[in-house]
């Protein structure tokens, strides 16, 4: 436990990708062999403890210090698992033997609650602070040591020496303590066989394009398609199934349902869910409703329908088409789509260009309706590879838009950013029966240098007026000028409006906070 206690710590901590990286290789090659698995279980967010939850934690913390005092002490931290490592007492003297991971596991998925609390309760006893911590969060969930599922299956290939395709083809097949995955790393067995099975492939991604590299753009070299506002899905249908992947190769079958159903073609499709059906996309909010969620409602996918826009092939049956080139590909999907016979599936229209004014007509275009990001450019020889390969694929995405708006509330964030206020809620002028106010609009906590993140910390504890929770309320007096893709209505919000993707694009420290929009303003952006 103390080795994987100390490889959080240090995740956690490391500011660069390349670091992260070299801490997992390293963990995985001195840890041992009973934990390993389940130390990668947690860091992918697949590992389950049974009837150990975030409620036995709290009331071991509240056993151990006074209710209001533990209040102010998680409302100080913010984090659950911190505050009671931080709180609880250390038992000099006590010579508890440190438990191993495999053995926290193995104990709580077994445990009744009783049962688990005792344990836990032993093992707080024997821990140091940073075992404590990292036991707790085992047991509360969400890591949050910035280690995506993708990163950790490149530290697997790198440690073991193995192409990270290989291991993401396979991982749908395999569930933790994955055994059978490390038999093969090691050379013990052979890899499980993908043959015949829905399985994930690697995406093929593209690169940005600038404005002038556009007017190089031969349209007998390059085709176009619009690039849609949802998210990337890949869907493998073999003898084993159907089966729906985001684009980090996670599978959210069970959350989309009505997308796996009723398919009887076999190979794999390149694609978007979208919200709305073929004959009408909706805004991506529609969407937002039904992402990260395990299972959808039946009244969810009534209400908040999606369907698939799709525009690769990858495996026609059993036939890997990848090598062919992307208008062949398409030529079979003509083809493919219809015969599915499927109501939730279409296929990206390619937009015709004789120019490159023409292509600039159609990222003008882009803002009409606001469920088009932008253009995607693709060279009409490319096979489909792994990753962003240069020279075949580029994105044309449209400019942000920008407003001008006033923090209303802060939150501390997580991981490295715990001890600082970086969450930022911030609102809009209205009128109302008392006259002006503000109304929230957006969140952001990106954009910002890290000076610029200290001087708004110390805004937010010199100008606190209220407490929620965690929660700040500041003084309305500072503006900040946010982008965002696209703003659209929404039932959630007080203000009737909810931004995509907010993201600060300078801190206007000399700026009234009259001066800042108001809800009038930001409803001409309605798209």
């Amino acid at each position: 436990m103390k080795r994987f206690a100390h490889l959080l710590e240090q995740l956690l901590f490391a500011p660069q990708r390349n670091a992260k990286l070299a801490w997992i290789e390293d963990w995985l090659k001195r840890c041992d062999a009973a934990d390993r698995g389940w130390g990668v279980a947690a860091l992918v967010g697949d590992l389950e403890l049974g009837r150990a939850k975030a409620g036995l934690v709290r009331n071991l913390a509240q056993q151990v210090i006074d209710t209001d005092l533990f209040a102010e002490s998680y409302d100080f931290v913010g984090d659950l698992a911190e505050t009671t490592a931080l709180i609880w007492p250390e038992k000099h003297g006590v010579n508890q033997q440190e438990p191993s991971l495999h053995e926290v596991v193995t104990t709580l998925r077994q445990s009744t609650v009783t049962e688990a609390e005792d344990s836990l309760r032993q093992w707080l006893n024997s821990l140091d602070g940073t075992g404590r911590w990292a036991l707790l969060k085992l047991i509360t969930g969400g890591l949050r040591v910035g280690v995506s599922a993708r990163m950790l299956r490149l530290a697997l290939a790198r440690t073991y020496a193995k192409p990270v395709e290989e291991i993401e083809e396979i991982w749908p097949l395999i569930s933790p303590p994955y055994d059978e995955l490390f038999t093969w790393l090691e050379g013990q067995a052979e890899r499980p066989s993908a043959a015949g099975r829905a399985v994930f492939r690697p995406l093929m991604l593209a690169h940005p394009i600038s404005d002038d590299e556009t007017n190089t753009l031969s349209p007998a070299d390059f085709l176009a398609e619009w690039k849609w506002d949802g998210a990337r899905v890949q869907l493998a249908s073999a003898e084993d199934g159907v089966r729906l992947f985001s684009r980090s190769g996670d599978n959210i079958s069970s959350a989309f349902p009505e997308l796996v159903g009723g398919i009887d073609w076999q190979g794999t499709l390149d694609g978007e869910i979208l919200a709305g059906n073929p004959g009408k996309v909706e805004p991506f909010q529609h969407l937002q409703q039904r992402l990260n969620r395990k299972t959808a409602s039946a009244r969810m996918i009534r209400e908040k329908p999606v369907f698939i826009r799709v525009y690769d092939l990858l495996l026609d049956g059993r036939e890997d088409v990848r090598h062919l080139p992307i208008e062949t590909r398409r030529a079979r999907l003509q083809r493919i789509i219809p015969s599915l016979g499927h109501p939730l599936f279409d296929m990206s229209e390619e937009l015709l260009f004789t120019s490159a004014d023409d292509l600039k007509t159609w990222r003008e275009q882009c803002r009409q309706g606001g469920l088009i990001e932008g253009l995607m450019l693709k060279r009409r020889q490319s096979p489909y590879q792994q990753g962003r390969v240069k020279g075949l694929w580029y994105k044309w995405k449209r400019d942000p838009l920008t407003a001008d708006v006033v923090i209303m509330y802060a939150q501390r964030g997580h991981g490295k950013r715990s001890s600082f206020y970086s969450d930022f809620t911030f609102g809009a002028w209205t009128e109302n029966d008392d006259g002006a106010c503000l109304v929230p609009v957006g969140k952001a906590y990106s954009g910002f240098t890290d000076d610029e993140l200290k001087r708004l910390d110390k805004f937010v504890r010199e100008n606190t007026i209220n407490r929620f929770g965690p929660v700040r309320e500041v003084t309305p007096s500072l503006v900040v000028e946010v982008a965002f893709d696209s703003i659209g209505l929404s039932s959630r919000h007080k203000s009737g409006l909810a931004m995509r993707f907010p993201r600060f694009a300078s801190i206007r420290w000399d700026k009234p906070a009259e001066e800042a929009e108001t809800l009038e303003q930001l409803k001409t952006f309605l798209e």
